[in-house]
């Protein structure tokens, strides 16, 4: 249509109230504009009313021509039904406001302007029939619309009657609604033929509208011979200006009745585009076209000139409106009419006209009086004052009432989306019927005969295809798509519009965010903002305003007394004149609520029902079907991966890697592989590929959320689906979207962490194998429709469940190796480097199970062998695959930074590495064994990697606890070392000091690693080994010095350095509460350690100092005969308890064997320094000063002495007796004066 968008005024009307005009849109675009509307003063009250122009096709308004005086009208002039730019290129069939509107004329309007539809605006129509409506309580005539519901939105359409029945007629369509109607409404219906007298006056409002377009304004007749044609539509009855109908739709949607019209522009969306788009993408809601059946093919096209958005006081109406609008000069914007001077202007028509110009926002209006077809005069009128005309006035106070009062019964009884509503007044009569037509129909028959059912469903379609298409859309409006698309469904046939409905069932399936938080949000799903509210039918009598006479077309009938099929009846038009007569008083209930999933597993199963009844819409509608065997949906798919998996292990394994990654090199070239035939770039192909990836989307989510609840079989069923929907994916798609790859690389990220849960909870495998197996029937109905493409075998390797601990981790690590390999195809790695972290994690894990795993097999061939037998090659084997998996798992967690774990990966490795040592230490006799080579070797590997590890965390400060782990094995590591060169020294390959001093050092730098003074949980531990290393020390320099001869420097500094670790070994050992044996065996050797020195010494003096001394060490022995006897006591006592004391179950217990074997030693010792004390301090030959204090020292001696020999002499005292006389006497060495 034309490019010229055009407005109602340029300027403001001289008037008492000023309106503003509307703005010239640019050619091509549709309006949007911050317009102003028009504020009429009328009759002393205000009716607002505004009116902008979203879109027109009429050309530049042109002044009209002024006819002079005595112009015959019955003449034609000469451009006669020639179309002309000024009046658009509808050309000759703007004939005013004569024209009848199209049945589906509400529909073109709406699709486009589908976004006022459901949420801005309350009616959607042509402006004859919101005339119509409005002059009800002042007309006779009938009434006959459609009315049609889509949210908030009324589409009110007109709905001819008698071009029904005529239909009926010929087709056999609609006879049960001419059942009804006979039956209900009018028992003798006949065809009423229009007027020749109408086609008359039809006529000359034409001629008078081409005179009045002429460019010098003067009337040029065509000559008589060609002006005498009757005027097209004089004889017909029907098709001049009658309604077309469409066909009953069960022809193909391609089928255009209009093949060469051209859509209208000035909308964003495509009005050619009949289904709208469909969503594709998950995150953003972008749609995708994927239809384009024109709205032609049903006559649904907007073919208004132009298209208003008026709003009546708070009514806001898309109205349609061809009225000719003319302009130039002193008049900007005008409407032309013309009368018979002989008939007065009645109210109807007032009404008209100032509908019309309100409607249009036309100031002014200019009247064109003739009598018998010549021109008598011209007149202007001003709009507000035509509803003071004389004959004609009227209250637009009332028509206001009238319009809200429609507006609200309408709203409150037209309440289902979808059905097809017949508003109805007969001829003559004062009541207003309202039936619903869809349930009337499907009383009766098929309810596909209702010819409004298909442009309904397309309209749902095409309203709730808006929604998604924004991207800002709030959840709150997804209760309102879900129920336009659920209406939707409902109206569509199955087997004829696939394409619609497997549409809507992937966007119905797009509407449950599956990414989003488990945790519903019930605030989040309000009822439907869009729910209009109800309104109460009070059925009240009143006064019945006189009807104005217009000549009607149906005859006059009486009513019956009852109707039961009607919804909701207007008893009176008068009422409609009451104001707020149907104001609501209460809120319908809401009908599109967002349906609260509880949990994942619901939203999923949703999905998945919706995505099921898609593929099957889609499966359906393709032919090629003769290769495919038929497939019932209740037996269940053979599962053979079992046996393709097991058939090579773990080489088996890596083939199939290959092959999956060679196939996924050549998805990134693109390949295409479809058995079912399907065309590539068909609706089909693209419908099928979108639905597969939800499903596949909705199964990689179920398998989520059975993983998270240790569901593990189930969750290994779910990504088994996941993937097997992604390898039909692959097969169907011609170009891999970097997204679907990242999609792959999360599922099989899912898959590892399956497998190596299944791995570690080998435990409950017949539970896991059981849900495995389960298959309910959707999951094999949507598997029946995968297979239709593919075998759904690419990933079998993946998803095999395994009762082989080795082979559950070598797929998790497959799994992950993959998921690696796919980011690696493209830029996905830069695009998502957190997943990519997550990955890399996940194979340095799996890499440190594999390696733990071997390295325990190892450790487990280890201990089986013989002492004797050498290191197998078996086990050379596990260390190195052990040793290579530590080591890949260390490049995965630096390559990502991740210092902790690594530095955990290297301390295994360093475990390895005394594996290894322990290995080879086996070898050869134990009586001859010496510290090997080989063992030294492992040993200081394990300590390079342990130095590794914590140059990798840097500080502890880090992480604290693994610092103080790898510090605590580093400890170890030199612990043992030190230890096995002590006690098996290899003296064949080094001299004694060198040994000596590497012991030393290995020592020391044990003690280092082991913090001894921290306050923790292994303190005791720690301060144990601490303990135990200044033991070990101080006996291997008692024993230097014992066997050493010489050097009497060193010999000082042996012996000075013996004494200080014996110090702190019992400083140590005193600390912990049960270590008494440890505890007294130190102090019998710092007893042994003096006893050697007194042996060395020659004078008394010495020796007594000695001996005092050794005396003194013996007394404090008692810590550790009272740490003895408690836990003796304890023992005895235990059996007597109801349970175990705290204080077994904190200790290990003494080790009454060894406590024996010290304690008798103590006892000989005790005995031996007693008696060279005794010896020592007996009187000689000369005094002292001090006899005093020695002949008590020696009493008191000598009392102990005798004593100990008296309990000693006894063999039958118990070991508790024991400790008890040994603590008493020593009580009495302490009190009494042992030797100073």
């Amino acid at each position: 249509m034309g490019d010229s968008k055009e407005a109602g005024a340029d300027a403001p009307p001289a008037g008492a109230t000023a309106r503003g005009g509307l703005s010239l849109l640019p050619p091509g675009e549709a309006e949007e504009p911050s317009a102003q509307g028009s504020a009429l003063c009328l009759g002393g009250s205000e009716v607002k009313s505004r009116a902008v122009v979203k879109y027109s096709s009429a050309p530049p308004r042109a002044a009209f021509a002024r006819l002079e005086e005595k112009t015959d009208l019955k003449l034609p002039p000469a451009n006669w039904l020639r179309e002309s730019a000024k009046l658009g290129p509808a050309g000759t069939t703007i004939l005013g406001n004569s024209k009848k509107s199209k049945p589906f004329s509400s529909f073109g309007m709406a699709y486009d302007f589908i976004d006022s539809v459901g949420n801005d605006v309350d009616v959607v129509s042509d402006s004859e029939n919101i005339k119509k409506l409005l002059k009800i309580p002042y007309s006779k005539s009938h009434v006959s619309m459609a009315v049609h519901r889509v949210g908030r939105t009324l589409l009110l359409d007109e709905l001819d009657i008698q071009e029904l029945f005529m239909r009926s007629s010929q087709t056999g369509d609609w006879t049960w609604l001419k059942e009804f109607y006979q039956r209900l409404i009018d028992q003798k219906w006949q065809r009423k033929k229009k007027s020749k007298e109408h086609w008359h006056q039809k006529a000359i409002l034409s001629k008078f509208l081409y005179y009045s377009i002429n460019g010098d304004g003067a009337a040029q007749p065509v000559p008589p011979a060609a002006g005498q044609q009757d005027p097209p539509g004089s004889d017909q009855t029907q098709d001049a200006d009658g309604a077309s109908w469409p066909a009953p739709f069960d022809m193909p949607a391609s089928v255009s009745e209009d093949p060469g019209a051209s859509s209208q522009g000035g909308e964003p969306l495509e009005p050619s585009c009949i289904v709208g788009h469909v969503a594709s993408a998950p995150k953003e809601q972008n749609l995708t076209t994927l239809f384009n059946d024109g709205e032609n093919s049903q006559g649904l096209k907007n073919d208004f000139v132009r298209n208003i958005l008026w709003t009546f006081e708070d009514i806001h109406m898309l109205v349609g409106s061809n009225m000719p609008i003319f302009g130039g000069g002193r008049y900007p914007a005008v409407s032309l009419r013309l009368r018979d001077n002989n008939k007065p202007i009645n109210v109807l028509t007032g009404i008209d006209y100032w509908l019309d110009n309100l409607i249009c926002n036309v100031p002014e209006l200019v009247m064109c009086f003739h009598v018998n077809g010549i021109v008598q005069k011209y007149e202007m009128i001003k709009t507000e004052e035509i509803p003071d005309l004389e004959n004609s006035n009227f209250s637009t106070k009332v028509i206001k009432d009238i319009a809200q009062n429609i507006l609200s019964f309408l709203k409150s009884n037209c309440t289902k989306e979808g059905h097809t509503y017949w508003l109805f007044k007969a001829s003559g009569s004062d009541i207003v019927k309202l039936y619903d037509l869809t349930t009337l129909c499907e009383e009766t028959e098929d309810k596909y005969q209702n010819p409004f059912t298909m442009p309904v469903a397309i309209l749902l379609y095409k309203v709730a295809c808006n929604m998604m298409m924004k991207k800002n859309q709030n959840k709150k409006h997804y209760g309102t798509i879900r129920t336009l698309l659920l209406n939707c469904l409902k109206l569509l046939d199955k087997s004829r519009h696939p394409q619609i409905i497997a549409s809507a069932n992937y966007m119905l399936s797009e509407l449950f965010q599956l990414d989003e938080p488990k945790k519903e949000e019930s605030s989040e799903c309000p009822l439907n903002e869009n729910s209009d509210e109800s309104y109460s039918e009070e059925e009240e009598e009143e006064e019945e305003m006189p009807d104005s006479d217009e000549n009607g077309s149906y005859s006059t009938s009486s009513d019956p007394p009852e109707d039961n099929k009607a919804v909701a009846i207007i008893k009176s038009v008068g009422e409609l004149s009451v104001p707020e007569k149907y104001k609501s008083i209460h809120q319908i209930r809401p009908s599109c609520a967002f349906p609260v999933c509880h949990d994942t597993e619901e939203r999923c199963r949703l999905v998945l029902s919706y995505v099921l009844e898609g593929l099957k819409s889609v499966d359906n509608s393709i032919k090629k079907e003769s290769d495919l065997p038929a497939a019932d949906p209740s037996t269940p798919i053979p599962l053979k991966y079992e046996d393709e998996s097991a058939r090579g292990g773990p080489e088996g394994l890596e083939k199939q890697m290959a092959l999956f990654l060679d196939k996924m090199g050549s998805l990134q070239k693109g390949s295409y592989s479809c058995q079912s035939g399907m065309v590539p770039g068909s609706w089909q192909h693209k419908m099928k590929l979108q639905l597969i990836l939800k499903s596949s989307k909705a199964y990689y989510v179920l398998s989520d959320a059975a993983m998270s609840l240790q569901k593990y079989g189930r969750a290994l069923r779910y990504i088994r689906l996941a993937l097997q929907s992604h390898d039909t994916y692959c097969c169907l798609c011609t170009n891999m979207f970097s997204e679907v790859l990242l999609f792959l690389s999360q599922y099989l990220t899912l898959c590892g962490d399956i497998q190596l849960m299944l791995a570690q909870n080998a435990s409950n495998r017949a539970a896991h194998l059981e849900e495995f197996n389960y298959q309910t029937k959707e999951d094999q109905e949507i598997l029946h429709s995968l297979h239709r493409e593919s075998s759904c075998h690419g990933f079998a390797w993946a998803t095999d469940l395994s009762t082989d601990l080795e082979s559950q981790l070598s797929v998790s690590c497959k799994c992950y190796e993959a998921a690696n390999e796919i980011l690696q195809f493209s830029d996905l790695k830069s695009q998502n480097p957190d997943h990519c972290v997550q990955v890399s994690k996940r194979m340095g894990n799996i890499r440190n199970e594999i390696g733990v795993f071997y390295m325990n097999q190892a450790a487990a061939l280890q201990g089986e062998r013989a002492v004797s037998k050498s290191v197998s090659t078996a086990e050379q084997q596990l260390w190195k695959k052990s040793f290579s998996c530590f080591e890949k798992g260390i490049h995965n967690f630096e390559s990502i930074g991740d210092a902790t774990n690594a530095a955990l990966l290297l301390c295994n490795t360093g475990r390895l590495m005394r594996i290894c040592a322990q290995a080879h230490c086996g070898a050869g006799d134990e009586f001859k064994r010496e510290f090997s080579p080989e063992e030294g070797l492992y040993y200081n590997k394990a300590v390079d990697y342990y130095l590794k590890a914590l140059r990798s965390l840097g500080t502890r400060d880090a992480h604290p606890a693994v610092w103080d782990s790898v510090n605590w094995e580093l400890s170890t590591t030199y612990f043992t070392m030190a230890t096995l060169q002590q006690d098996y020294a290899p003296l064949s390959r080094k001299a004694q000091e060198q040994i000596e001093r590497e012991v030393s050092e290995a020592m020391m730098k044990s003690l280092g690693h082991c913090d001894a003074d921290s306050a923790s949980a292994r303190q005791p531990l720690r301060q144990y080994r601490a303990a135990t290393i200044h033991h070990r020390l101080a006996s291997m320099y008692h024993s230097c010095l014992r066997n050493q001869v010489g050097d009497e420097h060193l010999r000082k500094q042996h012996r000075v350095l013996a004494d200080l670790h014996y110090s702190k070994a019992v400083t140590l050992f005193q600390l912990l509460k049960d270590t008494p044996c440890e505890l007294l065996r130190v102090q019998l050797e710092r007893v042994a350690f003096a006893e050697f020195q007194m042996a060395g010494q020659s004078s008394n003096v010495g020796k007594l100092k000695t001996l005092s001394g050794a005396l003194d060490i013996m007394v404090r022995t008692t810590h550790a005969f009272q740490l003895m006897r408690k836990e003796l006591v304890e023992e005895s006592g235990q059996p007597k308890s109801d349970g175990p004391s705290p204080a077994a179950d904190a200790a290990p217990g003494l080790n009454r064997e060894e406590a024996l074997k010290l304690l008798s030693i103590f006892e000989s010792r005790l005995s031996f320094l007693l008696l060279q004390s005794i010896r020592l301090l007996s009187p000689g030959k000369k005094k002292t000063s001090s006899d005093s204090e020695g002949d008590a020292a020696l009493r008191t001696n000598k009392h102990v002495y005798s004593q100990l020999l008296r309990a000693t002499a006894n063999r039958d005292t118990s070991l508790l007796e024991r400790v008890d006389i040994l603590l008493h006497l020593l009580g009495q060495l302490a009190g009494g004066g042992a030797v100073q």
